[in-house]
């Protein structure tokens, strides 16, 4: 029961790929002028939120399982 609710939870997650890149290329953009560095910057901040995100998901699911 829990892999099955666990599975609708991860089909929601999609959601954050779109909200994560819009984030990350307005920050860099508000940054940078030219797309060569907006690109980079937006890629290393993309990929710092991931981490961050994976790091409280993995917190939250971590509680809930031993809760």
């Amino acid at each position: 029961m829990m892999a099955i609710l666990f599975g609708v939870h991860i089909a929601q997650l999609w959601y954050s790929l779109p909200l994560l890149v819009s984030v990350s290329l307005v920050y860099a953009a508000t940054r940078h002028e030219l797309m060569g560095p907006i690109l980079q910057h937006a890629i290393r901040f993309a990929i710092s939120i991931g981490l961050f995100l994976s790091v409280i998901l993995g917190i939250l699911f971590l509680m809930s399982w031993i809760l």
